[in-house]
């Protein structure tokens, strides 16, 4: 976050013009309901923010949110459209020979077709001849369904990069409910939205709460030069895997000139660590493809998009923009690692370090989503892990058992109260918050230490710069003051669903298996599926699940307690409910309830709760 020295200027408007350029129309009541008449999303809501900044927000927060909440249809250049304010995220469109090629279609099935619709209303209607996933990452094709007809395949082009396909299935694949858990904080999904609540996460406004699509690609980029003809459109794409998401690509529109950069170039800084929890991105990865962006397609494009916040026009703008980007995740990259070489933690390199006053400067460069704070410590994790190389933190206390001796040594809670309210009143937010949290974990029914946490929270959460870190601030002290704070280690279903691999079904099997319930059991089970004639092999001994692929020899001779043959969609009903119906098998079919009984929340054999 920038300093007090260097900060950008309020006097200059030029995100508010670009922001409105090209309006050609609104949604009026901008609501979009669900199918049962169930509200999905309400930009209305913003509607306070054309006030001034209350003193409860940041006012370069407010400022972002002004902007992002600006909502409708723009015309980005001739032939290129844009629906912003419906979503989380963009929706942009290009006009083809027959139709529309339709880029991200958004979060939800309910807000991509209500943006869709906003389309057809002022440019008529046109069918949707092609779609392209900017990456893997569902508010940019969870709303798939929702402008397309319901087919089980579909004739037109629906591209996609390399990978896009396991990684949308993948991502939370491992730690779904404890991501989820997590993005309701960093959303903010619970706060009232209003000045002393949700303004917005510095990204977008918010996520929708409607249903959620994936239609797979059936057109495949491989490398960057590569190009198509898509409707009679020319498109040239660029390959930027393990950027800012882990299957993700740009790509130009030559006769347009038009770069579509993804979500490699927003308008803030960008999570190279995200709150809701993700693998480290790679930062230096993501500073050379904008770098290679820049030479590939930075002096032939009048207009830059990207799928969220609004365009940039004009070679100068747009080369300042992709340049000072690059700068920005580079900048940060590498003077974490030098001061890792310094021997300094990841906490003492964020406290430390600042942006250059250049970047400090610049609108873009701002910690409204991603913050210099929480990315620094991530560069750190990606590299050294959790261990900072004190022998003091090697093996520490848990919060519960830590929390009993500090309260202890400062003399009991009430003292330990006192103490953190001393230190909020002298403004040392930080460390009173790191006090009560000490009393809060020692004794969760302590009013007078939750209420005072729940207010400490709430001043953090009113003077942040950073979207998610408000949000996490202030859906921290609700959960204070309705006395229902989350236990992180309560537990939660992980489902299976059909579009996922065999590969990652029996993945969330093995994760969900109670390891000491299974300590004793030693058995396998052969599954053949007979519609691609494969083999699949789980083992369950020592209370682990392992599985591979086998070859049919294995299968057909190897030893195994059960075989079952079966289709895929069958394996997926065994798995789920342990219905064996229309299969046939041999050997102890009892190994199917006994495999189920393992896991953790089954009530009984057969019985899996997904």
């Amino acid at each position: 976050m920038a300093t007090q020295q260097f900060q950008p200027s309020f006097a200059d408007t030029t995100d508010f013009e670009n922001a409105k350029r090209g309006f050609i129309g609104a949604l009026d009541p901008c609501i979009i309901r669900s199918a049962d008449g169930r509200v999905v999303w309400n930009n209305d809501e913003y509607n306070f923010l054309a006030e001034e900044c209350p003193p409860t927000a940041n006012s370069k927060l407010w400022r972002q949110g002004q902007l992002l909440s600006i909502q409708g249809l723009f015309k980005s250049t001739n032939g290129i459209y844009q629906v912003r304010g419906l979503d989380l995220s963009n929706m942009t469109i290009v006009e083809g020979k027959e139709g529309v090629i339709v880029i991200d279609p958004l979060t939800s099935v309910e807000t991509a077709a209500a943006a869709l619709a906003l389309y057809r209303k002022h440019r008529g209607d046109r069918k949707v001849t092609a779609v392209i996933y900017s990456h893997s990452h569902i508010d940019h094709f969870g709303g798939a369904q929702g402008i397309l007809p319901v087919a089980k395949s579909h004739s037109i082009p629906l591209i996609a990069p390399e990978g896009f396909m396991e990684e949308a299935t993948s991502e939370n694949l491992y730690l779904g409910n404890a991501m989820r858990r997590r993005a309701g904080y960093m959303y903010g999904n619970r706060l009232p939205k209003g000045p002393a609540g949700q303004i917005g996460c510095g990204l977008g406004m918010c996520v929708p709460s409607g249903v959620n699509s994936l239609v797979p690609p059936n057109t495949i980029i491989y490398k960057t030069g590569e190009e198509r003809v898509v409707d009679g459109v020319r498109i040239v794409f660029q390959m930027v895997p393990e950027s800012e998401a882990p299957s993700e690509m740009n790509f130009y529109f030559p006769d347009h000139r038009a770069l579509y950069i993804a979500e490699c170039a927003v308008h803030s800084l960008h999570n190279i660590i995200t709150l809701r929890g993700a693998q480290v991105r790679d930062a230096k990865a993501w500073s050379q493809y904008l770098d290679e962006s820049l030479v590939l397609f930075g002096k032939e494009s009048d207009v830059m998009l990207a799928g969220h916040a609004w365009p940039t026009w004009g070679h100068e703008d747009i080369a300042k923009f992709i340049g000072d980007q690059r700068d920005l995740y580079a900048y940060i990259h590498d003077q974490t690692v030098r001061l890792m070489n310094h021997g300094m933690t990841g906490i003492e390199i964020a406290e430390h370090l600042s942006l250059p006053p250049s970047l400090q400067k610049s609108w873009f460069a701002q910690g409204f989503y991603g913050s210099v704070s929480h990315n620094v410590k991530g560069i750190y994790q990606r590299y050294l892990g959790w261990f900072d190389g004190n022998p003091a933190h090697l093996w520490e206390h848990p919060p519960k058992q830590s929390a009993k001796r500090y309260v202890e040594c400062m003399g009991g809670i009430e003292e330990v109260v006192q103490k953190a309210k001393s230190f909020a009143e002298d403004g040392d937010m930080r460390f009173a918050a790191t006090l009560l949290d000490h009393a809060v974990t020692f004794d969760p029914s302590h009013t007078g230490a939750k209420t005072a946490l729940a207010s400490v929270f709430t001043k953090l959460g009113h003077g942040s710069e950073n979207g998610t870190w408000r949000n996490f601030y202030l859906t921290g002290a609700l959960a204070l003051l309705a006395g229902n704070r989350p236990d992180p280690r309560q537990s939660m279903s992980t489902g299976l669903r059909p579009e996922q691999s065999v590969e990652q079904w029996l993945t969330l099997l093995s994760i969900r298996l109670d390891g000491i319930k299974a300590a004793e059991e030693c058995f396998s089970i052969h599954f053949h599926l007979t519609d691609d004639q494969r083999w699949w092999r789980v083992n369950i001994s020592n209370g682990a699940l392992t599985y591979r692929e086998a070859d049919s020899n294995e299968g057909i001779h190897g030893e195994a307690n059960l075989t079952v043959h079966l289709t895929r969609l069958e394996l997926l009903q065994v798995l789920s409910r342990g219905n064996l119906e229309g299969t046939s098998y041999e050997g102890d079919v009892d190994l199917i309830n006994k495999l189920l009984s393992l896991m953790e929340g089954s009530e009984k054999p057969g019985q899996m709760r997904l």
